[in-house]
């Protein structure tokens, strides 16, 4: 039983990981914004802020290249084009709060989360085909 579980989850893991290939694959410019993502998400969720800190602009400056490029069209719909803008506009407020100092490394963890919430919606709609 424990086996057919692992099986299961190995499977699904599999198959989101190549379906996100292939929406990075066809989306270069949120393909760009995920690298700097994982560089700055990943390490936050153990505690080290300093790949965040010091690649924020990135997180800015990607997500305004992203909104500003145009959607292959079949991931292009306002449900996308909405968690487009929000993801813009969290990532302009974290680098500002970088920038500024002033958020506690808790905060600053829990703001790069929801970020990364955001970002995994996008890759979401995309795999639902909204």
């Amino acid at each position: 039983m424990r086996f057919k579980l692992y099986a299961l989850i190995l499977f699904a893991s599999v198959s989101f990981s190549a379906q996100a290939q292939s929406i990075f694959e066809k989306w270069p410019a949120l393909d760009q914004y995920h690298e700097v993502m994982a560089a700055t998400f990943h390490p936050s969720e153990e505690g080290n802020l300093a790949p965040l800190k010091s690649r924020s602009g990135e997180l800015k400056s990607k997500s305004a290249r992203l909104a500003a490029t145009a959607i292959p069209a079949e991931f292009n719909s306002p449900m996308i084009l909405s968690a487009i803008k929000e993801l813009k506009k969290e990532s302009k407020a974290i680098d500002k709060e970088v920038r500024k100092g002033k958020l506690t490394d808790q905060e600053l963890t829990k703001s790069m989360a929801a970020l990364h919430d955001v970002f995994h919606k996008i890759v979401g709609l995309c795999q639902d085909g909204h």
